[in-house]
């Protein structure tokens, strides 16, 4: 594994994955975990704007009919409003790297780290961390920029986990395997550090 302590955040992007409105049309969107998941996601976009660092603006698209391309949920959530030099992508696999032109871009940019954020923090936010691992990139994943749901037990009628389960599973899954996991207050200061000194 390549650690984040190997590569400067001068190298690094920012990923916001599935954070679109596909998720508002489920009744599961009131059992959400993390209510500070927009103002979150924000600071970390204001981070990597003033740092002048790539940011990428994920859709996930699939069968399922709050996910089916063309749909009213394709759409970024309002809290979002990419630049034009932000780019916005559509992908059909959990992670973000095999359904789309994510790698190339990002050798075409020098990018050799990741800063993860988005929906669903266990599902496509953590496979896309696992690949970007794999493929020998470093990671933090901001798990306060994260967001899940409880996830029902197929084989066990009534029976599911919750998010705080969620959560402990994916930090103790990802910490020092796959990435650093941290938080939204670390990584934006981290990044106004690095400001302060291109500024100088």
């Amino acid at each position: 594994m390549l650690y984040t302590s190997d590569v400067p955040l001068t190298q690094s992007a920012l990923l916001v994955i599935d954070a679109q409105d596909s998720f508002k049309m489920r009744a599961i969107w009131e059992r959400r975990s993390n209510l500070n998941f927009e103002p979150n996601v924000t600071a970390l976009i204001n981070a990597y704007r003033a740092a002048n660092l790539p940011i990428f603006y994920f859709l996930h698209t699939d069968d399922d009919p709050e996910f089916l391309k063309g749909t009213p949920g394709i759409k970024l959530m309002d809290f979002l409003a990419p630049r034009p030099t932000e780019e916005v992508i559509y992908k059909d696999t959990r992670n973000a790297f095999t359904s789309t032109n994510l790698q190339a871009t990002l050798l075409h940019l020098g990018v050799r780290r990741l800063a993860v954020t988005g929906i669903q923090m266990e599902q496509c936010c953590e496979t896309t961390t696992r690949v970007a691992a794999d493929l020998g990139y470093a990671v933090d994943f901001v798990i306060d920029a994260t967001m899940t749901f409880p996830i029902k037990n197929w084989d066990v009628p009534g029976q599911e986990l919750d998010v705080k389960a969620i959560e402990e599973r994916t930090t103790y899954a990802l910490n020092r395997r796959f990435a650093r996991v941290t938080t939204t207050q670390t990584l934006v200061a981290e990044l106004e550090a690095l400001s302060l000194v291109t500024e100088r």
